[in-house]
């Protein structure tokens, strides 16, 4: 069984669901992880990578976590991607939120150095690690840090 907790930042909404058990993912869980990290400025739902739920399990199991990700990011809209790359920096064009296979988070009880090395360790994609915002970007893409 995998077990993942997800708390929206900026819905208020909490999630916490088995999406993986005797060897399969469960559609109606992945429809529930795809709603809450929708697009919270549009509302609009896009399917979440499998391997990136795979890889939060991961980063989860090597902090000894049963924790609650706190999610800043999930998918993002290309409108809201490029509005949001119109007013803030650092924001990729051809994000990996607009698929579906990034995630923007932070995991109370855990320092975000601890679960950024997690993630590093694990080589499975890109890792950001903002230290003054207090979060971590994992995706599903090639592997690179910054």
């Amino acid at each position: 069984m995998r077990e993942l907790a997800f708390y929206g930042l900026h819905t208020g909404e909490s999630l916490r669901t088995s999406y993986w058990e005797e060897g399969h993912y469960i559609p109606e869980a992945l429809d529930a992880v795809d709603y809450i990290l929708r697009d919270h400025r549009s509302s609009e739902v896009k399917r979440i990578d499998l391997g990136l739920l795979d890889l939060l399990w991961a980063i989860q199991q090597r902090v000894d976590g049963r924790g609650t990700f706190h999610v800043i990011s999930g998918y993002r809209s290309p409108s809201t991607n490029e509005a949001l790359r119109a007013t803030s920096g650092g924001i990729a064009k051809y994000s990996l939120h607009k698929v579906g296979k990034a995630i923007d988070i932070r995991l109370p009880g855990t320092p975000t150095q601890r679960l950024k090395q997690a993630a590093v360790a694990l080589k499975r994609g890109g890792v950001g690690y903002y230290p003054e915002s207090d979060f971590i970007h994992v995706d599903t893409g090639r592997v690179r840090y910054w």
